[in-house]
């Protein structure tokens, strides 16, 4: 679902609404939302829905609008051929001619000169030899630029780049403990923890309503919705805290490698599982494993921006410094400082538009977006330049003012509200 936050709390968690309406609403964690994250943002998030109210999971990245209407690119040989081709089946390089006694008995094994060595020019195939040379090229020269994508149109593979990083895996939790929970109930109330499971409270009510609905129209007697939701009221607890030890010892079992996002998202939702000692034991152990990896990969993460800044790389090390694992951890003074120098002696009036932009679009969304002074600007920037200025102008005020820019806001996207 798509939320708006509406404002800050004292414990630093922020307050949400559904975007263009006032309900529902609830409360996020400050470590599920992205760097920047100001009153007002739009974003699109993963929630579980639970008797007592909303729980905001994860927050989703929204990808880019297309702009251009998406279109299906043709690649041919460049060749001229006949829109249907042949090929006969069967052996290696057997012709007609062979199969009526060009190549039989011992011809089949190949036919052996005065040396014994198999001929292998092409006197025994029409043609020449069609396997082992075409056009000056073998047959693993053939399968080679096939491969490639040289004869058949694929595209090759975009390899990996030095910087890319490996994506982190997300949490896949067994259904371990939520499977013995229901299988722990009276038989009949088997499939209403299965409804739960899946679909919470509010999918019992709907499974309810369209089972009632379907019985009146056959003419039957309907079933006690009231009585069947209370039951579900007193269920859904325990099937709950089955979810939740699933996805604790899933998220213990890949604390070094799947999503942070996740790992906080499970710590989160300890709160609402029973608290019980084996509970409480699982969530400070998940607890301390967590704290622990994050100091790691803020380490890791110091390192890779000195790197970066110590190879002149401003475009890398803008980029990491806004992607700290930490939250609220900012950078050391030193680091901050030639952020902001490289990324000034970045921008001047010889370097090129498409850079220019490139850099700016890093600025924009790194700790140093207000301290970073241009040292010169182009003499006639291009549309698409002033259009990249307009769009981060609130995080760049002072780069824009320089262009002539106002800072404005970019338009958010609300759903429309119906008028009766």
């Amino acid at each position: 679902m798509r939320i708006e936050l509406t404002s800050t709390r004292d414990d630093g968690a922020w307050t949400w609404r559904a975007a263009g309406a006032r309900e529902p609403r609830g409360s996020i964690d400050r470590a599920l939302l992205p760097e920047g994250a100001t009153v007002g943002d739009v974003l699109r998030v993963e929630v579980d829905q639970f008797m007592d109210g909303i729980e905001v999971t994860s927050v989703l990245h929204d990808q880019e609008e297309r702009t251009t209407p998406e279109t299906l690119e043709i690649i041919g040989s460049g060749r001229s051929e006949p829109l249907v081709t042949t090929k006969l089946a069967g052996g290696r390089g057997r012709r007609d001619g062979d199969r009526s006694g060009g190549r039989r008995d011992g011809d089949r094994r190949g036919q052996r000169d005065g040396d014994g060595r198999a001929k292998r020019d092409g006197a025994g195939r029409p043609d020449g030899d069609r396997r082992g040379q075409r056009d000056g090229r073998t047959d693993g020269e053939e399968r080679g630029a096939s491969s490639r994508g040289g004869q058949t149109g694929r595209r090759p593979r975009k390899a990996p780049t030095a910087d890319a990083k490996p994506r982190a895996r997300r949490l896949r939790p067994r259904r371990t403990h939520r499977k013995a929970a229901i299988a722990g109930l009276p038989e009949d109330q088997r499939p209403l923890a299965q409804i739960l499971a899946r679909d919470g409270i509010p999918g019992v009510r709907a499974a309810v309503e369209a089972q009632n609905q379907a019985a009146e129209e056959a003419g039957q007697p309907g079933i006690p919705a009231d009585l069947l939701l209370k039951l579900a009221e007193r269920i859904h607890p325990a099937i709950r805290t089955a979810d939740w030890q699933d996805r604790a010892d899933a998220a213990l079992a890949g604390i070094e490698e799947v999503d942070l996002r996740d790992l906080r998202s499970v710590v989160v939702a300890a709160e609402l599982a029973f608290k019980t000692d084996e509970n409480r034991a699982l969530a400070d152990r998940l607890r301390e494993a967590l704290t622990a990896r994050v100091d790691r990969e803020h380490q890791a993460w110091l390192a890779e921006v000195t790197t970066a800044l110590a190879d002149d790389r401003v475009v890398r090390a803008l980029r990491l410094s806004s992607r700290p694992p930490k939250a609220g951890a900012p950078l050391p003074g030193p680091i901050l400082d030639g952020l902001a120098a490289m990324a000034d002696a970045s921008l001047t009036s010889d370097t090129g538009q498409d850079r220019w932009a490139t850099v700016l679009d890093a600025v924009a969304l790194s700790p140093v977006h207000l301290r970073v002074v241009p040292a010169g600007l182009p003499a006639e920037p291009g549309d698409q330049l002033l259009d990249a200025v307009k769009r981060v102008s609130m995080s760049v005020p002072a780069i824009a003012a320089a262009f002539g820019i106002e800072p404005t806001a970019p338009p958010r996207a609300r759903r429309g509200r119906r008028r009766s």
